[in-house]
């Protein structure tokens, strides 16, 4: 072999007149063989390396030695050999050197850089020479890595950094070294710096590696990490990296995370940094399993492996992931397509992926390698769904389905299509084999079902779906493009079909509709899946969750929220325990079943209304169930609950007393209850459409009210009297109450009203822009006012002349939000881009321009709109909500703290008088009771 000859080679050029005795070694070949079939010549490879390392000296024999605690197809740095063998770089690599020229070690030059690696066949010889030693060398390299970085750990900048935290983790156990295991992969700090470099994956990996060593020290502290680094892998993938310890204070109090991130935090807030504590966190409980970022871009699908260790993905970013199911752990990447990659699937002996792609192609991988095995190139479009058959009659069949109209069977052992299946009269979005392998199921945006013979290629029937929405309020020509998506049932007997906000149960048999489930009035299903062992279905929704619904009792069971943007698939697992989701917002998160189906379906709305009595927290939301919530903040407990109203409710309020609360519904409707009592003591229709917001006077006595219908109502609900502001032409979203019974108001029209609520006179009406005024902010004195626009400005405003002082420009998005700070000094206003400017307020000029200074690609710099900003008392600090909620240093413009909600768009902040607590609630239904930590605390 050319080993063996370069080996030979290495030794004459230290000894030319040496060949007669290496040949007579090597024709004995009296080495042990190590491995039994290859190509290689292995006994002579043996003897020719055994001849080699005896010609060594002494000392570079035990070097040498050394080189057997390193991992195949890994290249080391000098400076790791340094650190092992305790000596100077120039020492280091001559040592080395002496090696390379004896052809018993290679080195990649890459600059001033040198790294090394063994043939893998050297490596077996070494581990099999050195097996007994194996656990003393690896001990060796742990002690000598402690010795060299005693008081520190490796940073980004030293060349050995990559392995230690590649491979000291692997050294500890391979060395028995169990405790030293369990300090270094228990430690934040360890998993802090080793995230930041590697990412999540290699972690928990190593977590799961190691859980029967973890697991005879703590078994729930391992769960603890290792749960900690699956939900939050998504976050510690990111640019700029998150803060780690903050992180750690969202998990359970009982969690050592949790112990270890507040240790740390308190530490840091001596030293003035900014940590949040989640203090109503225990009402909260994860109800997935693992977090994945895997793609740059859009995730339009994802699928188990039959064994279910491996998942695979596509997207938009053309490429095909395939990752560790329980790690995340990343195993292969592939260039797959040249657009945006839309389906995959593995085979049923999961030897094969197949992607199928915008491209009009469709491919066949080999799994493990890769290796691209078949393209088929005879589609004339993009190419929308593809699935493998489960082997029952044929080999390797696959079926492809396009916006040709055609549905494709390939057979993998053939260079062309075996089948095209023509009827359909529009794109083909989906198609699916029968458990059984006898037929495939198609869907089309023809608004048809249909069913074919996978033996002859022959249509078996077809149904019609588009005759279901005929005796509806549906336009008949809208139903086109409504089938999106099919699925079987476990055994056979029946088919679903998912058409806009519903999904059909058909018998295959009689082609007769079984049910007709609406799964949401309010939004599409994107994908279904049926689950392959129970009665259970998964469905993906337009807006952002998946629920699942039994079919036998046409019941949801669960709702599973979490992704941020469209879910465009759901997939399970063969045994049904586990399901997929992927979405728009890049990521893929694996739920448990039968967890989620455990797990309650009641979330809050966004719009709640807080009050900070003394040092408590209440909070006045609205849930799902169309009720009213009364809860106490700091301990997530519910003291209150009304019972469903007959509309949903869409804003709500508290007296300032909290005797009383206030709630406005989708028919104009607002009514007052007594929380004492809790009975509805008031109730008045004077809106015409839905009411946006209400709040109460500060003596309570009076109630106002704005609407979509363009009006304000105010409403003395004790002596009924009434009085309905008109002026404006669009819809109004808020207004503010202003000194001596004063009222300002604004609205999508592009005007402010001053209003007296008194006598319901129209006081001031101002044409500010000629866009939508988004939000409004009044100064503490009561001097000005700041309009914020969709034409992505704002604008400062004197009440006493009713002008603009300053004309604010500069902002890319339309101005969502904007706020004074208490001195009246300053003013902050956020955009849709996700940027903050901070503007002096008497001069109109910008201060600072509050962005992250790097931003991962198609994310904002807040991670959504800004929605909402307050200053604190001093006027030191800004917080700011939008994708999650963030504060910042007023005087840099710096940020300094960031908090990740579990959902994202944010709508409003509700801060305590003294800025230490803040409340909002996420997409999710997520309450978030927030407290700035203070030192000692």
């Amino acid at each position: 072999s050319p080993l063996v000859v370069s080996l030979i080679g290495a030794l004459l050029r230290d000894f030319p007149n040496r060949w007669d005795y290496y040949h007579r070694q090597l024709q004995n070949k009296q080495f042990k063989r190590i491995r039994k079939s290859s190509s290689y010549d292995y006994e002579a490879l043996d003897e020719a390396m055994s001849i080699s390392v005896e010609m060594l000296r002494k000392d570079l024999k035990d070097y040498y030695a050394d080189l057997s605690v390193l991992q195949k197809d890994i290249k080391v740095p000098s400076k790791v050999f340094c650190i092992l063998w305790d000596m100077e770089t120039e020492e280091a690599e001559d040592i080395l050197q002496e090696f390379i020229n004896k052809s018993l070690l290679f080195c990649d030059r890459n600059g001033k850089s040198f790294r090394y690696y063994l043939h893998d066949l050297q490596l077996d010889f070494l581990t099999e020479k050195n097996r007994s030693q194996l656990q003393e060398l690896h001990k060796k390299a742990v002690h000598q890595y402690k010795r060299h970085y005693k008081h520190s750990v490796p940073n980004p900048s030293q060349e050995d950094c990559m392995y230690w935290y590649n491979f000291l983790a692997y050294h500890m156990a391979s060395a028995d070294m169990h405790e030293e295991l369990c300090a270094l992969l228990f430690s934040l700090d360890w998993i802090k710096t080793k995230t930041e470099l590697l990412g999540p994956a290699h972690l928990i990996h190593e977590y799961v590696e190691y859980s029967r060593i973890l697991d005879q020290k703590d078994s729930v502290v391992r769960e603890n990490f290792q749960e900690f680094l699956s939900l939050n892998g998504h976050l510690l993938g990111r640019q700029p990296f998150p803060d780690i310890v903050q992180l750690g204070l969202c998990q359970p109090e009982d969690s050592e995370v949790y112990r270890q991130a507040k240790l740390q935090a308190q530490q840091e807030c001596a030293k003035g940094s900014l940590y949040v504590e989640w203090i109503n966190k225990k009402s909260m409980k994860n109800i997935y399993r693992l977090v994945v970022r895997p793609h740059k871009d859009a995730v339009y699908h994802a699928c188990f492996s039959q064994d279910r260790q491996r998942i695979a993905s596509c997207g938009s970013d053309k490429t095909l992931q395939i990752f560790k199911a329980e790690s995340g752990e990343k195993l292969l990447e592939v260039k797959a397509h040249d657009d945006e990659v839309l389906c995959c699937a593995f085979s049923a002996d999961d030897k094969f992926v197949a992607t199928c792609s915008a491209d009009k192609k469709v491919k066949v991988w080999n799994s493990r390698t890769g290796q691209l095995v078949n393209l088929f190139e005879e589609h004339t479009e993009q190419v929308n769904c593809c699935q493998f058959n489960h082997m029952n009659r044929h080999p390797y069949l696959l079926a492809t389905c396009s916006n040709d109209t055609f549905i494709k069977l390939w057979d993998l052992n053939k260079k062309y299509c075996r089948n095209t299946m023509f009827g359909h009269m529009n794109s083909v979005t989906h198609c699916r084999f029968s458990p059984d392998d006898k037929y495939v199921a198609s869907c089309s945006t023809d608004g048809t079902l249909k069913l074919w013979h996978v033996q002859s290629a022959n249509e078996l029937k077809t149904i019609d779906v588009r005759d279901y929405f005929r005796n509806t309020d549906e336009y008949y020509d809208d139903v086109e493009v409504l089938v999106k998506c099919c699925c079987w049932s476990p055994d056979g007997t029946t088919v679903i079909v998912a058409a806009k906000n519903k999904l059909f149960l058909f018998d295959v048999k009689t082609s007769d509709l079984l049910a007709e489930i609406l799964i949401n009035p309010h939004s599409t299903i994107q994908y279904c899946d049926f689950c392959p062992n129970s009665r259970l279905v998964a469905v993906a929704l337009s807006h952002y969750s998946v629920e699942i619904w039994d079919i036998k009792t046409y019941s949801r069971t669960a709702d599973c929220r979490g992704h941020m943007s469209w879910v465009h698939s759901v997939t399970f697992s063969l045994d049904g325990s586990l399901f997929l989701t992927s979405s728009d917002d890049q990521t893929i998160r694996i739920w448990e079943t039968n967890k989620v189906c455990k797990s309650s379906a009641v979330v809050l709305k966004r719009e709640i209304d807080v009050s900070f009595p003394g040092n408590e927290v209440i909070v006045l939301a609205i849930d799902s169930l169309k009720r009213l919530q009364l809860i106490n903040g700091c301990t997530g407990q519910t003291l209150y609950q009304t019972d469903a109203q007959e509309h949903f409710i869409c804003c709500c309020c508290l007296s300032e007393d909290l005797q009383m609360a206030a709630f406005g519904d989708k028919d104009g409707t607002v009514k007052v209850l007594n929380l004492s009592s809790g009975k509805i003591v008031k109730s008045r229709t004077g809106h015409r459409k839905a009411v946006q917001r209400c709040q109460f006077t500060c003596d309570g006595q009076t109630l106002l009210s704005s609407s979509d219908d363009s009006t304000i109502q105010v409403w003395n609900w004790q002596s009924g009297d009434s009085i309905l502001l008109k002026g404006h032409t669009e819809s109004v979203k808020n207004f503010r109450l202003l000194e001596d019974s004063k009222l300002l108001s604004w609205s999508f029209d592009g005007t402010v009203k001053i209003w007296n609520i008194v006598t319901g006179e129209m006081e001031r009406d101002l044409a500010c822009h000629e866009y939508a005024i988004l939000s409004c902010a009044v100064s503490h004195d009561a001097t000005r006012f700041c309009t914020a626009s969709a034409d992505k400005t704002a604008k400062i405003w004197s009440f006493e002349s009713s002008s603009v002082l300053h004309t604010l420009s500069g902002h890319e998005g339309c101005v969502r939000c904007c706020a004074f700070s208490l001195d009246n000094e300053l003013l902050a206003t956020g955009d849709d881009n996700g940027e903050i400017r901070i503007w002096n307020v008497s001069r109109g000029e910008q201060l600072h321009l509050c962005s992250r200074t790097s931003i991962d690609d198609g994310e904002s710099a807040h991670g959504g709109w800004v929605t909402d900003l307050c200053f604190s008392p001093d006027s030191k600090m800004l917080v700011s909500s939008g994708g999650y909620i963030k504060w910042w240093n007023v005087d840099s413009g710096q940020p300094l703290q960031t908090f990740y909600t579990n959902g994202t768009n944010l709508k409003f902040l509700h801060v305590s008088p003294d800025f230490k607590v803040c409340v909002t609630v996420d997409n999710l239904g997520i309450l978030y009771v927030l407290q700035i930590m203070e030192y000692g605390l």
